[in-house]
Formats: structure tokens, C-alpha cells, sequence
């Protein structure tokens, strides 16, 4: 029996071609900033209501997103402060802003109080507080304590930016990610996510208050420079959302308890895993483990995980979705466990 645990598609969402309705045209060969893609509208309104916010955009990637949304920000006397475990796509948005002139600090990662020292500072400076974090980070036991970040950017006249790519559709209620999972509806925060995780479609969506999205949609540089999202994606991210109506809750039950499966049986084999109840689950081998040796006899056993961490100290990384078996679940538990031992650690 094999099994490939390298994919994040967490629900198991695929959108064959054949499952799609037609469409007249890939692209309308125009800017978004000209006209919408058909569909375009009923879907932001969609995942703006699914995400519990006022309004919500579609952008060709979270790399657009992030690159066009802190290019935007550089010209409104704005610091980002970065909580230290945001992910690189974000980051690189950072980086232009950086390049543009914007004051930029990395805090501890899930440390409001050292976030709150540094909102101060720059507030006190004539600055806007930016506080940039991930919804949720791969490998942690918990999310990070986003309603503290919001209340600090309320407090600063700031906001809270949201890389919920991780979230969004595993995560809150009715998989609206984030924003309604911690109560943060109608706080200062802009949150942005790919659906190619949770939903299974390469766009992304950036969802916050009505009247600031607005300003950002009519500033947005990718809007008139790139093209938008293709009539294909939008077909398919109205399809993942009438399925996220259907058996949403049904898949992220499933997704949970194959999640809860691996922890169990690893747990009897003596094995730990980090990641608390998320579907990205870690496990880090001891020293002295072969980690390349043991990823490869997984690989030929038919098991398919990722090999993270350092050469010293190698981490395997096992994906979980909805449409694993707990057939599957248990023979890579076992296989693991057995290989492990056969290895004397």
C-alpha cells in the first residue's frame, strides 16, 4: 500500500476540468483594473462573507498580493513589524516595502508584549504600526495570539496584516480561516490567503474593511499591470465554495480525525509529533538517525513524506488530508515506527 503525504491540498478539493462549467474565454486579455473576470464579484463577495469581513479582492497570487499590498502601504508612514515565524511569501512583500524606505522590525514569534513595546515606539515616532503574521504556523501546537496583535493595532491607530494561507478553508468556523476562528470581525486587519491549500485553487484573496479595500483595489499596481485571475480559476474557486457549502464540515471532521489518528498510533510507538490538531505534522528524528537514509526507505515502501530540518538534526513532515484512508494513515504510522527502530533509535 503506498501513500503520498507531500500534498497540501488539506480537503482533498482536485477541480477536475470535467467538473468545471465552460467558459468563453481563459483570459478577457484586459486588466482587472478594466473589467472583471466573470465571477469574479460573486466570489469576493462570497469569501468575504466565508472570511467575516466587509469586502474581500481577488489577485492572481499571494505573491501579488503581498508584493502589490506592502508597495501600496510604503507611501502612508507605515513600520511593519514582523513577528519572526511569517512566512517567506509575505516576507518578500517586506522586503519591497523595505526597498522603498518603510521602517521594518522582526519580533519574537507569538510575543504581543515585545510587538506592543515596538507599536509604541513607532507610533510615538509619527509611524503606523504594521504588525505582519501568519494565521497559523506549520509545526506549531497553537496559532499564534492574533486577537492580542489586533487589539495592539487598534490601540496604535495600526492594523494587523494575515498571511491565512494555511488557515483558510482547514480552519474557523465553516473553514473561514482566521479572522473568524479568533473573533477578529470588524478589528483593524487585512488578511490575506491563497486558496490553493484548503480550497485547492492557485488564487488569492485578500479580505478586510470595505472602505480600505477599496482604496487598496484603486491603487493596486497588479490590477493594471497584470493580468487577473483566469476565467478557469475563478470557475473553479466558485466550485470549491459550493463544496465547502456541501461537505466543508464533513471534510474538516475527516481531516481531524485522520490527524488525530497519526498522533495516536506514533504516540504508541513511542514517537512524538509536533503540530498540535493542524495537518502538517513533525516529526524530529533523534540524533544519530540517517534522516535521507530513512526518507529514502520510506520512498521505496511507497510512502511519500517531506524531509525538513538540518542534516544534524532531520525532521519528517507528513501532510494529512481529507481523502487519506486510515488505512493509509496507520501502514505509514507503522512503517515509520519499524524503520525508525531498524535504524536503533
Amino acid at each position: 500500500m503506498g501513500a503520498d503525504f507531500t500534498s497540501a491540498l488539506y480537503l482533498g478539493m482536485r477541480h477536475a476540468s470535467s467538473t468545471l462549467p465552460p467558459w468563453d474565454a481563459l483570459t478577457l486579455g484586459k486588466p482587472a483594473a478594466l473589467a472583471p473576470v466573470p465571477g469574479e464579484v460573486a466570489l469576493g463577495a462570497e469569501l468575504a462573507g466565508l472570511m467575516d469581513c466587509a469586502a474581500a479582492c481577488l489577485l492572481t497570487s499571494s505573491l501579488h498580493l503581498f508584493w502589490d499590498l506592502f508597495g501600496w502601504l510604503a507611501g502612508r508612514q507605515c513600520a511593519v513589524l514582523v513577528d519572526a515565524a511569517a512566512y517567506p511569501v509575505a516576507r518578500w512583500g517586506v522586503e519591497r516595502a523595505a526597498a522603498l524606505g518603510v521602517p521594518v522590525q522582526v519580533f519574537r514569534a507569538g510575543d504581543p508584549a515585545q510587538a506592543a513595546q515596538l507599536a509604541q515606539r513607532w507610533q510615538a515616532a509619527g509611524w503606523r504600526p504594521l504588525l505582519l503574521a501568519d494565521g497559523y504556523t506549520p509545526g506549531s501546537e497553537a496559532a499564534p495570539p492574533l486577537a492580542a496583535y489586533a487589539e495592539i493595532a487598534a490601540a496604535r491607530h495600526g492594523l494587523l496584516l494575515l498571511d491565512d494561507t494555511q488557515a483558510l478553508g482547514v480552519l474557523g468556523p465553516r473553514g473561514g480561516g482566521s479572522v473568524p476562528a479568533h473573533g477578529l470581525g470588524g478589528a483593524p486587519v487585512l488578511c490575506g490567503a491563497s486558496l490553493a491549500k484548503g480550497f485547492g485553487v492557485p488564487l488569492a484573496v485578500l479580505a478586510g474593511p470595505r472602505k480600505l479595500l477599496g482604496r487598496f483595489m484603486a491603487g493596486s499596481e497588479s490590477r493594471v499591470h497584470c493580468s487577473p485571475p483566469s476565467s478557469a480559476l475563478v470557475a473553479a474557486a466558485l466550485q470549491a465554495l459550493q463544496l465547502n457549502r456541501r461537505t466543508g464540515n464533513a471534510l474538516r471532521q475527516r481531516l481531524r480525525e485522520r490527524v488525530g489518528q497519526l498522533r495516536s498510533l506514533m504516540a504508541a510507538y513511542g514517537v512524538a509529533c509536533a503540530g498540535g490538531s493542524f495537518p502538517v505534522q513533525r516529526i524530529a528524528l533523534p540524533a544519530g538517525c540517517d534522516g535521507p537514509d530513512l526518507h529514502a526507505r520510506l520512498s521505496l515502501a511507497g510512502i511519500e513524506v517531506l524531509l525538513q530540518g538540518t542534516r544534524a538534526r532531520p525532521v519528517l513532515t507528513l501532510l494529512l488530508r481529507a481523502d487519506h484512508s486510515a488505512e493509509e494513515v496507520a501502514h505509514a504510522a507503522r512503517t515509520i515506527a519499524q524503520l525508525m527502530e531498524v535504524q536503533h533509535v
